[in-house]
């Protein structure tokens, strides 16, 4: 009964979660209340949570972990200055009147403001409000148009820089590290950010360019549902001019901001002190930055770093008590006696980690399992630059699966009544084939995710 604590406390955290208490204190009290009942059982060693105020003070003074409200500021930037609205438009002026055109010019501009932000909800919101009525007004299915907008949506998890990655290559790092150590072959080398960065270019682009072949093979196929009955005329030369300069400049925020990166020039973290600034700037030139704005910007950005330094200090209380209960002793014996070796271990984590996406968003997860099966698997011989970008398409995978993807309420809630809930489901599951089909493309050839990393950093 006692080596089952940890599974007893996984299991209520989840359920006190479902109840729709907020995360970061759900992570904390419940392991709080399961270490006072192990204490005052005699079956919990109370001085692992001596150790709390240091995990504390480390998450305070992570460096990498800057990046996070630097890269939250540049999102919320870019979107509350209309920037991403300029961008559809613009991007429509050359696409969209052709049959499936519109949805291309959504899916590469959902690329850029994913790039940009690296939240799913904001992308999936925002690209819902500005594209899904311009989109059922030219002709566009129900549910050929939500499809595409949620899939789009959900690319913020791996089109780097991405929070996600921000936040799974630090965890990884320590994960990598205490394997290490674990082996007795500690080395300085390790994962980073910036690795995971260079590790997702391919399969971001690749999951980009399988979206338009989709796009373009249905528009073929059914161009009634894909706009084509639509009889506008074209865009005259000069205002495709004027689109497109406004689409070159937010282009150049992400590229500077991602090849600084590749380049060596500058770390994650000053990356995003770049993108930050470079957003603010942009917004200025056009002429959408004023205090007022500027006070929307940080009270958002303040709001959402707070919720996942929040969530960061319950997740890390949760790991001691956890591994207080010896849970992690429980994993490593499990995945030692399954049959299949690291293809079953990293099959079952996939599995166990796509269903709590349903329940959970990325940061918990990220935070609470991660660490938990990341050293196992580390000590396994697993890749960590591959199980990173893995994780993170999964979990893609996971809020785009209905009826509890998180990609799917987002875009529920600011849908027109007319769109019917089995549109939007109907319409998600072409991409969520095309997602399942890269992940077992990366899984049989790792190269896809791990190869780049190699030539960037030798």
């Amino acid at each position: 009964m006692i080596e089952l604590m940890p599974l007893f406390l996984f299991a209520f955290i989840c359920g006190v979660l479902l109840l729709g208490y907020p995360v970061a204190f759900s992570l904390g009290g419940a392991s709080l209340l399961f270490a006072a009942i192990g204490i005052a059982g005699g079956i919990f060693d109370a001085s692992f949570l001596a150790a709390v105020p240091n995990r504390i003070f480390g998450t305070m003074s992570n460096n990498t972990l800057i990046a996070v409200p630097l890269f939250i500021l540049m999102g919320v930037m870019l979107q509350r200055s209309k920037i991403a609205e300029e961008l559809l438009t613009a991007m429509a002026a050359g696409l969209g009147n052709k049959p499936g055109g519109l949805a291309i010019a959504v899916i590469i501009v959902g690329m850029l403001l994913a790039a940009s932000t690296g939240i799913v909800g904001a992308t999936v919101v925002t690209m819902g409000l500005l594209s899904l009525p311009t989109m059922l007004s030219r002709g566009y299915s129900a549910s050929f148009a939500t499809g595409t907008i949620c899939a789009t949506g959900t690319l913020g998890q791996i089109i780097p820089p991405s929070i996600a990655l921000v936040l799974l290559g630090d965890i990884l790092s320590t994960g990598y590290q205490q394997a290490q150590i674990n082996l007795g072959n500690y080395s300085p080398d390790t994962v980073s950010v910036g690795d995971l960065f260079v590790g997702a270019i391919v399969p971001g682009l690749l999951l980009v360019v399988f979206y338009i072949i989709y796009v373009v093979i249905f528009s073929q196929l059914k161009p009634d549902q894909a706009g084509g009955t639509m009889t506008e005329q074209s865009d005259t030369g000069n205002e495709v001019t004027i689109s497109m300069a406004t689409v070159v400049a937010p282009i150049l925020l992400i590229v500077v901001v991602l090849g600084s990166i590749l380049a060596g020039a500058a770390t994650p973290t000053e990356a995003a002190g770049i993108g930050a600034l470079g957003a603010s700037l942009l917004a200025f030139y056009k002429k959408q930055l004023d205090i007022i704005r500027l006070q929307q910007v940080a009270a958002e950005t303040l709001k959402i770093t707070s919720m996942v330094f929040m969530i960061l200090i319950g997740a890390a209380i949760f790991s001691l008590v956890f591994r207080g209960y010896g849970g992690d002793e429980l994993i490593t014996d499990y995945f030692a006696s399954l049959e299949g070796g690291v293809f079953s271990a990293v099959l079952i984590v996939m599995l166990v980690i796509f269903f709590l996406g349903f329940i959970l968003d990325f940061i918990e997860i990220t935070f609470v399992v991660v660490p938990i099966v990341g050293p196992i698997l580390f000590a396994m011989g697993v890749d960590p630059i591959w199980l990173g970008i893995m994780i993170a398409l999964n979990l893609q995978t996971s809020f785009l699966t209905p009826p509890f993807g998180f990609a799917l309420f987002y875009l529920r809630g600011v849908a027109p009544e007319q769109v019917a809930t089995t549109d939007i489901y109907r319409g998600v599951a072409p991409f969520i084939v095309i997602q399942l089909l890269l992940l077992a493309l990366i899984a049989y050839w790792p190269a896809l995710a791990t190869w780049l990393p190699s030539v960037v950093y030798g």
